[in-house]
């Protein structure tokens, strides 16, 4: 061990957690993982792309991560066993690096950008925000429930049933993996670098779903009964993942985003051939919503999301701008 309390100390296994990312903010233990990310998120707006339209994007794919993390974080001292736990927390870390990225770049082409059109800026948070940055904090601790872009399916509660939160999972990461693959060619340097990665992670998070389905689908008789409710319970969610909003429309014209609309082959192909292996049942539930022609990305959530947000939220609101 050195006496130089700078030098890295591998036995420490806090200093080993800690990563600075180059700009010496020490406060995540975790990082984005995400290398240079600063030079990154400041990268130019993609000629022709309306910078209102690709903030509002961006936070639409944030979101969609910060929630479903904070859903799977709840299974952290809870799940069913040790290496499950593990590997929940992980699934969550990785989300939630997702997520910085993405909220970093929306509040920094939101204050960069110019006046979009009415509809993307309303999408884009509160009116007013053009020419002042939000933060990845102040993007998730300090908006309110109607500014979030999530789709329901990543705030529905778990009920503290390991199923459903296995069902959740398979739906969020398969629809995400196969978005994601598709987002590799982004216009925008920061959206295809959020894929690049991202798309490793989400391979690992639909296999680990997969797995765990075909366990409890093709298990006990209980395991199989309690693995379709859970699988009902959610799939009412599911046909918002494939409706395409106004600005993802203009922006896969664009080149920078892509059409969900484009994602339902693959997304059904996959969830036909795990839940045949798994012996269960795909649900024929009706759809919920939209209300009004709206859903999560227009920000018209369910109950749940406010939720979410008074514990995720608490301390932020509680003590404003405190760091440790």
């Amino acid at each position: 061990m050195t006496d130089d309390s700078t030098d890295h100390d591998a036995t420490n296994a806090y200093q080993s957690l800690v990563e600075t990312l180059g700009h010496d903010d020490p406060r995540w233990a975790f990082g984005t993982g995400v290398e240079d990310v600063q030079a990154e998120i400041t990268s130019p707006v993609p000629d022709g792309v309306d910078p209102a339209d690709l903030a509002a994007y961006c936070l639409m794919l944030g979101d969609d991560a910060l929630i479903c993390s904070h859903r799977i974080t709840e299974w952290v001292t809870n799940a069913p066993e040790l290496e499950e736990e593990v590997a929940l927390a992980n699934t969550a870390l990785d989300l939630l690096g997702q997520a910085r990225v993405l909220l970093a770049r929306a509040g920094w082409v939101e204050s960069a950008g110019s006046a979009g059109s009415a509809d993307s800026s309303s999408m884009a948070g509160s009116a007013g925000s053009a020419g002042r940055q939000r933060d990845e904090d102040s993007l998730a601790y300090l908006r309110t429930e109607p500014e979030f872009r999530n789709i329901a399916l990543a705030e529905l509660p778990d009920e503290r049933d390991f199923a459903r939160a296995i069902a959740r999972l398979l739906l969020f990461s398969t629809w995400r993996l196969a978005l994601l693959q598709r987002l590799l060619g982004s216009r925008d340097p920061v959206v295809a670098a959020v894929a690049g990665k991202g798309v490793k992670e989400l391979t690992y998070h639909r296999d680990h779903a997969a797995r765990w389905t075909l366990r409890l689908g093709d298990g006990t008789p209980e395991s199989h009964r309690r693995m379709q409710a859970a699988l009902d319970a959610v799939w009412p969610y599911v046909e918002e993942l494939f409706r395409t909003s106004d600005v993802e429309r203009r922006l896969a014209d664009a080149g920078v985003a892509v059409d969900p609309e484009q994602t339902r082959e693959e997304v059904d192909a996959v969830l036909d051939e795990v839940l045949a292996r798994a012996t269960l049942t795909r649900p024929t539930i009706p759809h919920a919503g939209p209300i009004n022609g709206q859903g999560g990305r227009q920000g018209m959530h369910t109950e749940y999301l406010g939720q979410v947000l008074a514990e995720m939220q608490s301390l932020a609101r509680q003590h404003p701008g405190a760091t440790w």
